[in-house]
């Protein structure tokens, strides 16, 4: 699972090269997680994730300064989370996260965007019970059974824990995330994550032809190009 992950991962990225479009999903982001839980990262613990996160992506200072200074103060934007199932191009499985103050703007815009691509818009839970929603790790490591040890030391319920070429790879339930963070911190010295996230991983794989590979380079793109989209998921890869 930690190979095909990194590949999707890899995959996404090159949809995901414009600095302002990363800028705005950041901003949001915060300002919606700062004003429901507070802005004071030391006590929302899910901010201070999500403002490390938009610091890996060299998101500048000032707009995650910015978007905590909107988030605390009186009204502002009704942001909330809408998600979306369906089917890509070739047939694959799509999860689409969305953040939005306007849902029937999100679906139309959403929608158009499978229409167009000849895609499939679903129901929810159309696709979703057939991807792990999991909190995943991943930091230069050699030794797999030491990280499992120190994990299964702490209580934590762990899902996976993979090894490859000198990278281990930690895949844990959601709500685990901040106990395996301290965990890994406190045991393993000088850990640097490559990854840190909350992310849908997909229960199986599958392989596309280079024409249907262009075409949901085509359609990612699209839906990346969209204000509303957060994050997107799809099962293309290899085992």
């Amino acid at each position: 699972m930690g190979r095909a992950y990194q590949n999707r991962k890899d995959s996404m990225a090159k949809t995901s090269n414009m600095k302002a479009k990363i800028y705005s999903k950041a901003s949001r982001e915060i300002y919606v997680c700062a004003k429901n839980g507070g802005a004071d990262p030391d006590a929302n613990l899910s901010l201070a994730r999500i403002i490390e996160k938009a610091k890996q992506t060299q998101v500048p200072a000032h707009v995650i300064d910015k978007a905590l200074e909107k988030a605390s103060g009186s009204g502002g934007e009704d942001f909330q989370t809408v998600r979306f199932e369906g089917f890509g191009p070739g047939g694959c499985m799509m999860i689409v996260d969305c953040l939005t103050d306007n849902n029937n703007r999100t679906f139309g815009e959403v929608r158009g965007v499978f229409t167009k691509a000849k895609a499939k818009l679903g129901t929810p839970g159309t696709v979703g019970h057939m991807f792990n929603h999991v909190a995943v790790f991943e930091f230069a490591h050699d030794d797999e059974d030491s990280v499992l040890e120190l994990l299964m030391e702490a209580d934590i319920d762990v899902t996976d824990v993979e090894s490859e070429e000198g990278v281990v790879t930690v895949f844990t339930p959601p709500n685990e995330y901040f106990k395996t963070l301290k965990s890994l911190n406190d045991g393993i010295e000088g850990l640097e994550l490559k990854v840190d996230e909350i992310s849908f991983i997909p229960q199986n794989y599958v392989e596309m032809s280079e024409e249907d590979l262009e075409a949901l380079d085509k359609f990612m793109d699209a839906l990346n190009n969209l204000d509303d989209i957060q994050e997107i998921y799809h099962n293309v890869g290899e085992e």
